[in-house]
């Protein structure tokens, strides 16, 4: 099998996330001072970039994979199309993951854009242009990190080079935990682990950093959605690591019967 038939994502010219267009307008409206903030209906909150991105990749995405449907955060369509229809196959995409983390400017916010086959992520590209790191992996041993400056007609770009989830070190892990989300009860879940350093990151980074031997466990407590891991647990799963619900069974997709939230997870690296 061939890379692209492997992984579709990875046969788009630019691939869907390193769009100039795209790039150049969300670092520009992250830029900009006077940036417009909207509620949504759970009152979270929604930006013009989101939109901008979200119209972008879907378009995209349409246009190279017409046989293959998404599901956008952003749209409250697709959400009932995957109800409605059963999906098999689909694109899970995030446009914008962290719009809180892009609001207060902190740089830790992602475009996650993931391929679902029978519930699993197989493939997905998490790219954080203030930080010019993208992520994508295509199946077991096939992760990679590429440096993308959002600035940039591409021409500048490093090589994606293969990233590896680590076995943590005999002294302790390396937790990872959620900048705006951690809890007493995250805190009670690592009274059970060894752990010699904490990190705090916004967004589906964390998933990334894992993959990329940074950190060796992200344990997760609170509400996210689908599209909110489905990227970076394709990307931590090519990369030898693993996204499991805290009894250990798999974190699957498609979960239309919780409205597309995900139960507590642990992501980790390459803990035995």
């Amino acid at each position: 099998m061939t890379d692209s038939e492997s992984d579709p994502l990875h046969s788009v010219e630019g691939r869907p996330g390193k769009s100039s267009v795209e790039n150049r307008w969300t670092t520009a409206a992250y830029r900009n001072e006077d940036l417009a903030v909207d509620s949504k209906a759970d009152a979270s909150p929604v930006t013009d970039a989101d939109r901008a991105a979200d119209a972008v990749i879907v378009a995209r995405l349409e246009t190279a994979f017409p046989d293959i449907p998404g599901v956008t955060e952003e749209r409250a369509d697709t959400h009932a199309r995957l109800q409605q229809q059963g999906l098999e196959r689909f694109f899970l995409v995030d446009p914008l993951d962290g719009t809180k983390e892009f609001i207060n400017k902190n740089g830790e916010f992602t475009v996650n854009i993931a391929l679902v086959e029978h519930r699993q992520p197989v493939a997905g590209v998490v790219y954080a242009p203030a930080k010019e790191r993208m992520f994508f992996g295509y199946g077991s041993g096939k992760a990679f990190e590429e440096t993308v400056i959002a600035d940039k007609d591409g021409k500048g770009e490093g090589k994606a080079r293969a990233i590896a989830a680590r076995k943590p070190d005999a002294d302790g892990l390396i937790v990872i935990a959620s900048r705006t989300h951690r809890d007493t009860k995250t805190d009670e879940y690592l009274n059970l682990y060894k752990v010699k350093e904490f990190l705090a990151a916004g967004s589906s980074l964390k998933f990334c950093l894992i993959a990329a031997g940074e950190a060796d466990l992200y344990p997760r407590h609170g509400r996210t959605m689908e599209w909110d891991t489905a990227a970076g647990h394709a990307v931590l799963a090519a990369a030898g690591g693993s996204v499991t619900q805290l009894d250990g069974t798999p974190l699957l997709y498609g979960k239309t019967e919780r409205g597309l939230d995900n139960p507590f997870f642990v992501a980790r690296g390459a803990i035995s």
